[in-house]
């Protein structure tokens, strides 16, 4: 894999995926940014949370669960000082689906933490990540 980050102009850059893709990263105002695009911590936690979730939803489908819905809520915490390293991340899943297993949903998530994830395995080795999971009925509003 290879991606490009290249800066734009202060503290702003694009990141270029190999798959041809883009992002712009910034910094807050107060650190030189002008609040134009993502943190770079935030990218991570929200590439983590696409991971994690890639995995929760394809264990589901194979497993023929009628999920229609997949949210993962991540709440970190970080060290107060430099470098300002992630200590905890909490992933909390809301699951939606008409007669979903709970038993089903825990298997995925607990797989997704422990064999798939690529990312959240690898931050595992950096701070304490836990997970949880909420199962929703369908709103047909």
């Amino acid at each position: 894999m290879q991606v490009k980050v290249k800066w734009v102009d202060g503290v702003s850059f694009v990141g270029e995926s190999e798959t041809g893709h883009a992002v712009v990263l910034d910094g807050a105002p107060e650190n030189g940014g002008r609040n134009i695009g993502m943190r770079p911590m935030e990218m991570l936690l929200i590439g983590m949370g696409a991971c994690t979730s890639f995995d929760v939803v394809t264990i589901l489908k194979k497993s023929r669960q009628p999920i229609v819905d997949c949210v993962a809520e991540i709440h970190a915490e970080r060290a107060d000082s430099v470098p300002k390293v992630f200590t905890k991340i909490h992933v909390h899943f809301v699951v939606t689906g008409e007669g979903l297993n709970a038993t089903q949903v825990e298997r995925a998530v607990k797989l997704s933490a422990e064999k798939y994830c690529s990312a959240s395995i690898m931050l595992q080795k950096a701070c304490e990540i836990t997970h949880g999971f909420e199962i929703k009925a369908p709103s047909f509003d």
